[in-house]
């Protein structure tokens, strides 16, 4: 019995607490503070979304939250462990650039792999390794590549082979063949317009050695063969060429290889061509460390939808708050004057 007492006593109480003013008040500055953050982050969302067709800008906010001396150094001692020289010098330059300062022995060790790597007999070797085989993998290598597509021999090569495996019955790769055709036509024109179309070229042969090598994004490879159908599309893949060539002449081979990796559909390709050429040797690493997410925003009208719906709620709690503290405090002032007026 004295355990029900004291519930009901302490029900009483606390009815009585929420009932009070202050009670009120205080929820009406919390449902302020919400409405505060949900307006922020709504104006942070739609900041954001306003700056989508800027690729620059996307990644510069990416990075401002994702990369400093940390990531930096790690990023330059696995490329190095690696052997990727083109890749730790990317993040060295990006390092620079950003004003993040990292252990001067790690700049030291990648200057040396690099000029390790340039001597005359490593690079000749990648040369004639991209010549013969169609596998750019760096400056060098797609030099050999773009040579021998240029002279035909990589694409007759390349068409004469896949060609070979599909009359004989064996496994051959459509895309490969494809493209060897597309690359004598393009190859043609680059002849005809007095080398107008080399950008288009070289980006072919970037095409070809990404999907040789599975480098080419099989999201983008389906893509691009559903466009290529329509009518209205059929220079999907020259546009694709030309911006992996654009992408390859302001960032580098390697860049150019990670873009066809990453991208998901053309358009991807071309905003990369417009982070390289505002970016340069640092593109490669930007990719390296956000992926698509260097081009791409996360962020969509939803989102702001969410916050402003949210922004309201609390905004609507914060006056319901307010009327209710009014309300209270109101009647506590009745009930004190009639108490008053009963003891007079």
């Amino acid at each position: 019995m004295q355990n029900t007492n004291r519930e009901r006593l302490l029900g009483k109480r606390f009815f009585a607490l929420v009932r009070h003013p202050v009670a009120a008040l205080c929820a009406g500055v919390l449902c302020a503070v919400a409405a505060c953050f949900f307006i922020r982050g709504g104006l942070a969302a739609q900041d954001q979304l306003a700056a989508a067709d800027d690729p620059v800008a996307i990644s510069d906010r990416a990075l401002a939250r994702s990369f400093n001396r940390d990531v930096a150094e790690r990023e330059i001692r696995s490329a190095l462990v690696a052997g990727d020289v083109n890749l730790a010098q990317s993040f060295v330059a990006l390092a620079a650039d950003r004003n993040v300062a990292i252990d001067p022995a790690l700049t030291d060790a990648a200057s040396k792999a690099d000029k390790e790597q340039g001597t005359v007999t490593s690079t000749a070797g990648r040369f004639v390794h991209g010549l013969w085989t169609g596998e750019p993998s760096d400056l060098a290598s797609l030099a050999g590549t773009a040579f021998g597509d240029l002279f035909v021999f990589g694409d007759i090569r390349d068409a004469a082979r896949e060609g070979t495996r599909y009359l004989s019955g064996q496994q051959y790769d459509p895309w490969i063949l494809g493209l060897a055709g597309a690359g004598l036509a393009i190859t043609a024109l680059t002849y005809s317009s007095l080398g107008a179309t080399t950008p288009e070229r070289v980006g072919l042969s970037l095409i070809k050695g990404a999907k040789r090598t599975g480098r080419l994004n099989p999201v983008l490879a389906v893509r691009l063969a559903r466009e290529a159908v329509k009518v209205d599309d059929a220079g999907g893949l020259v546009e694709l060429a030309e911006n992996a060539g654009r992408v390859e002449s302001k960032a580098g081979t390697q860049a150019a290889l990670d873009t066809l990796a990453v991208a998901e559909e053309p358009q991807d390709v071309s905003r990369m061509a417009r982070l390289a050429a505002a970016n340069g040797g640092k593109t490669r690493a930007i990719v390296k460390l956000l992926g698509r997410a260097a081009i791409v925003l996360s962020v969509s009208a939803l989102d702001i939808a969410f916050w402003i719906f949210w922004a309201a709620i609390a905004a609507l709690g914060f006056c319901s708050s307010c009327k209710a503290a009014v309300e209270r405090m109101t009647q506590r002032a009745i009930n004190k004057r009639k108490l008053r007026g009963a003891y007079a």
